[in-house]
C-alpha cells in the first residue's frame, strides 16, 4: 500500500495510543499488585486449581509455561498454563490472573455459547486478519468491489474480536465473584485483583477498536463509506 497519511493520522497512530496505554496499564497494575501477598497464601496455581475442583473439573490440568503474563486456558487440551509470575507467586495479582483463566476453564466445561463461537471462529479469524487486509489494499488501486471482499473477510478478525469480549468479561466476573466465595482471598484484598483484571480487559477492547478503524479507513478510502480515494 502507497503511504497515506490519512493511515497512519487516522488508524496508525491512534491504534499505537489505544494499545499503548492499554499495555502500560496492566503492566503498571500487575508490577504494583505482584507486590502485595495475599493474606490467605495462596499460589497463582493453588488458586486456579481451587476453583477447578470447586466446579467439579477435573480433567484440566494446571501447568508452568514460559512468558510474561502468557497465561492461557487451551480448551483442545484442556491445559491450564501460568506464566512463572503467576503460577507460582502468591500475590493478589498472580491469583487474579490465574483465576481468570480458570474462568475460562469453568465457561468450557459449562458450555458457555459465547466461548463455543469463539473457538469456532479461530480457524478464519487469523486468515481474515491477514488475507483479508492484503485484499483491501490491492482493492485500493483495482476498485471498490474488491474492497469490499476484502473488508468482508477481514470482518470476520473483527467478529473474533467482539466474541472475546464477552468472553473475556464473564471469566473475570466469574474470578472476582469465586475467589472471595471460595475463600482464596478476603473481600478487601480484591481491590487490587480488580485493577489487574479490568487492565487486561482493556487490552481486548483496544484491540477490537484498532481493527474497526482499519476496517473504517479502507471502507472510507473506497469511497463505501462516503469518502473516496483521491
Amino acid at each position: 500500500m502507497i503511504f497515506d497519511i490519512r493511515y497512519m493520522l487516522f488508524v496508525l497512530i491512534p491504534g499505537m495510543i489505544i494499545s499503548g496505554i492499554a499495555s502500560f496499564l496492566v503492566r503498571s497494575a500487575f508490577n504494583k499488585y505482584s507486590k502485595v501477598r495475599s493474606r490467605n497464601g495462596l499460589t497463582g496455581a493453588e488458586a486456579a486449581q481451587r476453583l477447578l475442583d470447586g466446579a467439579g473439573i477435573h480433567d484440566v490440568q494446571v501447568v508452568p509455561v514460559d512468558g510474561y503474563l502468557s497465561d492461557h486456558y487451551d480448551p483442545s487440551r484442556k491445559l491450564l498454563a501460568l506464566s512463572p509470575g503467576v503460577y507460582s507467586s502468591n500475590s493478589v495479582a498472580a491469583i487474579g490472573v490465574a483465576t481468570h483463566e480458570a474462568g475460562h476453564a469453568i465457561q468450557h466445561a459449562r458450555g458457555y455459547s459465547p466461548l463455543k463461537l469463539r473457538s469456532a471462529l479461530v480457524p478464519v479469524a487469523g486468515f481474515g486478519s491477514s488475507a483479508g487486509l492484503w485484499v483491501m489494499a490491492i482493492g485500493l488501486a483495482i476498485g471498490p468491489t474488491m474492497v469490499a471482499i476484502g473488508a468482508g473477510i477481514f470482518a470476520l478478525w473483527l467478529l473474533f474480536q467482539l466474541v472475546t469480549l464477552p468472553v473475556e468479561f464473564d471469566a473475570t466476573a466469574r474470578a472476582k465473584q469465586l475467589v472471595v466465595e471460595s475463600g482464596i482471598i478476603y473481600p478487601d484484598e480484591r481491590k487490587g485483583m480488580d485493577r489487574v483484571l479490568n487492565a487486561a480487559a482493556l487490552t481486548y477492547v483496544a484491540g477490537a477498536i484498532t481493527t474497526l478503524l482499519t476496517l473504517v479507513y479502507y471502507l472510507h478510502r473506497a469511497g463505501l463509506l462516503g469518502g473516496s480515494d483521491d
